[in-house]
Order: structure tokens, then C-alpha cells, then sequence
């Protein structure tokens, strides 16, 4: 702030928020919070539903003054900036437009004048790099979500819904540790797993398929997220060479990952191997996104992401190759960006599994 010249800061993001005031499973989906940030003050304006949950987490005698008073985020900023006396107040581009409009009729109404320069995802920078215990929650979310996966492949028999298949592999995450889900679970059988994010259906389980299975686990707001896809009984050898293609991508990508490399340049790497393999039409999506409090998050390693991804990030790597009206393979992992290397934090094997056989 003192470096670009800001008076305070004015942020909604929920995920900024968890991430700047430690305030664990407090904040959901609803935009309820706002903060408001100069040098002397860490200010927070929320409402009564989440007032004795935030005084438990951050203490009455922490850094944040949380305040539930009546009046609309938009006026009580307003407030915030008359008594700071503040003429540069940034905002996060993430801010609705709603508010953002009301706040300047708020500004004007009161005859004050305040630039609104844009921040531009620097927290977002900000949260790119992890701490160790933020490795730590992601670590123990990925743990859940690899013993879903031995629990699921027991689970899975011919006849089985796509959506039955969801039920149980979610049901058992939630049961065994997960506080949520990263997102909704991705469960994409024979033909359907051509659709990269197809949506669980009605479609049963037959001898023949493969199944595509994209799912995650959350864990004190901290997300992990993992593809692996199965065989219903032992796959063609057709099957197994396109998976073996998707492997050598993955693997390839995961061995070229180092601090500093280009995001786009892990993305290429992998069009590159599946290019070479004579699938290249069939793999279109980004390589891999950034994971933490959010399951998109930067950096990535996309086609896009023309800049250097730092030691500490975690991010996922995941090729795949889909055959439209067929079958779809995707292989991923997610791991934190080391001196060394990478570093996944997934456990799960690469070895293309069959089940019910």
C-alpha cells in the first residue's frame, strides 16, 4: 500500500478475507463480509450470523476489530473512508458491480472525493505462494482424497449410475474427514468421459468402459483435486496405449517443473508428447491450475500463463486425451512447486487400474 501510493484497501473476496485473517470455515458462499485495511486499522464489517463465529477464531484481542453494525457494506465503507480521511482506496476487480456503484453514489452523496484504482489480483499474488501449513491442510486433503479413491474402486460393479458412483465416493469423503467437497465430482463413463467436464448422469456402468473420476476433498477451507481414470474390466489394447500416451505427458511435465519455469512451457510440453503421439486434436484444455483456498487459482500451467511460476505454489498437472463418442482418459496429480522439483501430493498410483474383474 505504502508503495503504490494507497490510503486503504476495501475487499469482499472471500477467499481473500480466509486467507488474510486465518478465520477458519467461517466464510460460504454468500458475499456477507467486507474488510477495510489502511496502515494503522484491520477493519471488518460482517453481520450477526457470522459476528460470534469470527470473535471465536480471530479473539477479541486480535489484530481485527469486527463490526455488525446495521447499516449496507457499501455505506459502511463510505464511513470508513470520511473518518480515515482516505483519497486512494483500492479495490479487487472481483468487486460487484452493485456495490461498486452504490459506494460512489455513497462518496459523491457525501461530497467526498476517492480514487478507485484496481488491485488486479495482487492478493491473489499474494496467496500464490504457500506456507507450510497451508501444505499441510492441502497434504491432509489429498489424503482423504486418495482413500476415497481405494474406497470407490471397491465400491464401483456394472449396473452402477454415474450418479449412484457420486453418492458413495462423496458420501465417503465427507465421512471420513472432509469438511466439504472442492467441487463438484466429476464421475464420466465410456462415451461420456469424452466430455472433459461432463456432469454426473443416469448412464450405468458397463464391462468395456473407462471411467473418469475428477473430484476433491476440502479441509479447514483447502482444497485437493484428482483425476484417475479406471477400467471396467481389463481395458483394450487400444485403451491402454492411449492411456500410456497420457502418462508419458503427465510425467514428462511433472519432471520439467522447476521455480521460475514459464507457466505456458509445462502446457506446450504436454501438446508436444500427446502431438507426437498422434492425438493432438483430441487434448484442448489447459495442463493445470493453481489450488489452495480456491480450486482455480493462480499461477497455471496453461497456454496463456506467460509468466514464471515461484517455488512454493501448488499446482496441478492433468492431460488428458478425449475421443469424442468413445471414451476420454485424464491423468492428475497436484503437488507444490519445490526447489527440487515437483512434488505431488498425490499418492494414487499411474498405473492404469481395472476394476470389477
Amino acid at each position: 500500500m505504502g508503495e503504490r501510493g494507497y490510503d486503504a484497501v476495501v475487499l469482499r473476496n472471500n477467499p481473500d478475507l480466509r486467507w488474510l485473517t486465518g478465520a477458519e470455515r467461517t466464510f460460504d458462499d454468500e458475499s456477507a463480509h467486507t474488510a477495510f485495511i489502511t496502515a494503522d486499522e484491520l477493519l471488518l464489517h460482517t453481520d450477526s450470523r457470522y459476528y460470534g463465529t469470527f470473535l471465536d477464531r480471530l479473539g477479541a484481542d486480535g489484530p481485527w476489530h469486527v463490526d455488525m453494525g446495521q447499516e449496507g457494506h457499501p455505506e459502511w465503507v463510505a464511513a470508513r473512508i470520511r473518518d480515515a480521511k482516505a483519497r486512494v482506496v483500492a479495490i479487487e476487480d472481483t468487486l460487484d458491480l452493485a456495490f461498486f456503484d452504490e459506494l460512489g453514489q455513497r462518496l459523491s452523496d457525501s461530497s467526498m472525493a476517492c480514487l478507485l484504482p484496481r488491485l488486479h489480483g495482487d492478493i491473489l499474488d499474494l496467496r500464490a505462494v504457500k506456507d507450510d501449513e497451508e501444505i499441510s491442510l492441502m497434504a491432509a486433503a489429498q489424503d482423504i482424497t486418495d482413500e476415497a479413491f481405494e474406497h470407490i474402486c471397491g465400491f464401483i460393479e456394472p449396473g452402477m449410475s454415474e450418479k449412484r458412483i457420486r453418492a458413495e465416493l462423496e458420501g465417503y469423503m465427507l465421512g471420513h474427514g472432509a469438511d466439504s467437497l472442492s467441487f463438484d465430482s466429476i464421475i464420466a463413463s465410456g462415451p461420456n468421459g469424452a466430455n472433459p467436464h461432463a456432469q454426473p448422469g443416469d448412464r450405468t456402468v458397463r464391462a468395456g468402459d473407462l471411467i473418469v473420476m475428477d473430484y476433491g476433498a476440502g479441509y479447514h477451507d483447502y482444497h485437493s483435486d484428482m483425476t484417475r481414470t479406471v477400467s471396467v474390466g481389463e481395458p483394450s489394447d487400444e485403451q491402454r496405449h492411449v492411456y500410456d500416451v497420457v502418462r508419458l505427458a503427465h510425467e514428462t511435465c511433472a519432471a520439467a517443473v522447476h521455480p521460475g519455469v514459464i507457466g505456458r512451457e509445462i502446457h506446450e510440453l504436454a501438446v508436444s508428447v500427446i502431438t507426437d503421439a498422434g492425438y493432438g486434436d483430441y487434448f484442448k484444455h489447459g495442463l493445470g491450475h493453481g489450488v489452495g483456498l480456491e480450486i482455480h487459482e493462480r499461477p497455471n500451467f496453461g497456454r496463456l500463463f506467460d509468466r514464471p511460476v515461484p517455488e512454493g505454489s501448488v499446482v496441478t498437472i492433468e492431460p488428458g486425451i478425449y475421443l469424442p463418442g468413445r471414451f476420454g482418459i485424464r491423468l492428475e496429480d497436484f503437488g507444490v512447486v519445490t526447489a527440487d522439483g515437483y512434488r505431488p501430493f498425490t499418492a494414487s498410483s499411474h498405473d492404469l487400474r481395472a476394476i470389477c474383474v
